[in-house]
C-alpha cells in the first residue's frame, strides 16, 4: 500500500496572507486607539480652555462700568487678565490670554470685533471684551503633547478658544425688575446729559439734580423741578389701589421688551404715595407720551433714585437720575437700547 504525499504549498500562502493582514489591522486599531484616547484628551482641553475664555471675558466686561457711555477699557483689560490665572489646564494654572476690547455688533453687522477707536458705536454695538486662550507655542505650557499619535507622525496640537462678553443698556425687563411709574421721555431733555451718560447736577451742589414726577393730571409736560409720570400696571388693563400696591411691592408680573404695551393708569391715586418706597432705586419704564387709560410703548428703561413721596393733593415723587446702575433681571437681548444710566451684567455675546 503506497502512502500519498500531501502538499500544503496553499496552505502556507494563506498562513503569510494572515500576517500581512494582521500587521495591518494592528495598525489600524493602533490608529484609531490613539486619535481616540488623544482626541479625547484634546476635547477635555478644550473646554477647559473655553471655561476660562468664557470666565475671563465676563469678568472684563463687568469691569466696562459705571459708565455705559464712557467703557473703562483698560480696567476691563485688566480685570480679564487676572481672571485667566483663576483657571487650569491639565491641572496647572493658566498664564496668559490675548485679550481685545471694542465693539461688538449684536446683528453681526459688521461681523466680529470692533477694534477701538470707535467714533460712533451704532445702536446695536455693544461695548464688548474678547479673550483668546491658547495652549500654543510659548503660551500655557506650549501645545498638548499626544500620548499615542506619534505613531501617526502627530506629537503635537495647539489648541485655543474664544469667548466674547458685552454689556448693555437694559432692552428686556425681567419679572420684578420695573417700578409702576411710567415717566415722560423729555425728562431726559433736562435732567439727563446724553454726552457724558450722567446726570445733569445742581449748580449749587455738584449732586444730580433732584426733580419731582407727579402725575400728568396735575404736572402736565416737563417743567422746571417737575415732570409728569403716571401709575402704569404694565401689561394689564386694571384701575383699582390694590393692584397698583401689588406691583409697587413686586414689580412686574410678566416680562417687558423695549416697544411692548404699557397701560397708563387714570386718576391720580393719591393714597398710592404711602406705600412708595424711600430710599430706594428703582428701574422705571420710559415713554413718549402719557395716554391716560390706554397702552403706550416702552422707549427705554430708567434708573431712579427715590429720595421720597409726599401725599396730599398734589402727591408726587422726588429724588434723581442715576448712572451706572446694574438693572436686576435684565438683559440687551439683541435690540437697540437707549443709556439712560442702567446697564446689564455681562453676558456672552460669541
Amino acid at each position: 500500500m503506497q502512502t500519498r504525499k500531501v502538499h500544503e504549498p496553499a496552505l502556507s500562502h494563506q498562513r503569510g496572507a494572515v500576517a500581512v493582514m494582521t500587521a495591518l489591522c494592528l495598525t489600524v486599531l493602533i490608529g484609531t486607539t490613539a486619535l481616540a484616547v488623544d482626541l479625547g484628551r484634546a476635547w477635555v482641553v478644550r473646554n477647559e480652555l473655553q471655561n476660562a475664555a468664557d470666565a475671563a471675558a465676563l469678568a472684563g466686561a463687568g469691569s466696562l462700568g459705571p459708565n455705559y457711555a464712557s467703557p473703562n477699557w483698560t480696567q476691563a483689560q485688566t480685570k480679564a487678565q487676572s481672571a485667566i490665572t483663576l483657571n487650569k489646564t491639565e491641572g496647572t494654572s493658566l498664564l496668559t490670554a490675548q485679550v481685545q476690547t471694542g465693539y461688538w455688533n449684536v446683528t453681526g453687522t459688521p461681523a466680529g470685533m470692533q477694534a477701538l477707536p470707535v467714533p460712533s458705536p451704532g445702536a446695536y454695538d455693544k461695548p464688548a471684551v474678547q479673550v483668546t486662550v491658547s495652549r500654543a507655542a510659548g503660551q500655557n505650557g506650549g501645545p498638548l503633547s499626544l500620548v499615542l499619535a506619534p505613531v501617526l507622525g502627530i506629537s503635537t496640537m495647539p489648541i485655543s478658544a474664544t469667548a466674547v462678553a458685552v454689556i448693555s443698556a437694559p432692552g428686556y425687563a425681567g419679572p420684578g425688575a420695573l417700578f409702576p411709574t411710567a415717566i415722560s421721555l423729555c425728562l431726559y431733555t433736562a435732567y439727563w446729559n446724553a454726552s457724558t451718560g450722567q446726570p445733569v447736577n445742581d449748580p449749587a451742589t455738584g449732586l444730580p439734580q433732584v426733580f419731582k414726577i407727579g402725575s400728568t393730571y396735575q404736572y402736565p409736560g416737563c417743567a422746571a423741578g417737575v415732570g409728569s409720570g403716571q401709575w402704569t400696571s404694565f401689561q394689564y388693563n386694571v384701575q383699582d389701589v390694590t393692584s397698583i400696591r401689588n406691583l409697587i411691592a413686586n414689580g412686574n408680573p410678566l416680562p417687558m421688551n423695549i416697544g411692548d404695551q404699557t397701560w397708563i393708569q387714570s386718576g391720580v391715586k393719591n393714597t398710592i404715595y404711602n406705600a412708595v418706597p424711600s430710599p430706594a432705586d428703582v428701574l422705571l419704564p420710559v415713554v413718549n407720551s402719557l395716554d391716560t387709560g390706554s397702552p403706550v410703548p416702552v422707549v427705554a428703561f430708567a434708573p431712579f433714585h427715590i429720595d421720597g413721596a409726599v401725599n396730599g393733593s398734589n402727591p408726587y415723587i422726588y429724588g434723581h437720575f442715576i448712572a451706572g446702575y446694574k438693572a436686576p433681571s435684565a438683559t440687551g437681548g439683541s435690540g437697540a437700547a437707549t443709556y439712560y444710566g442702567a446697564v446689564t451684567a455681562p453676558s456672552l455675546a460669541y
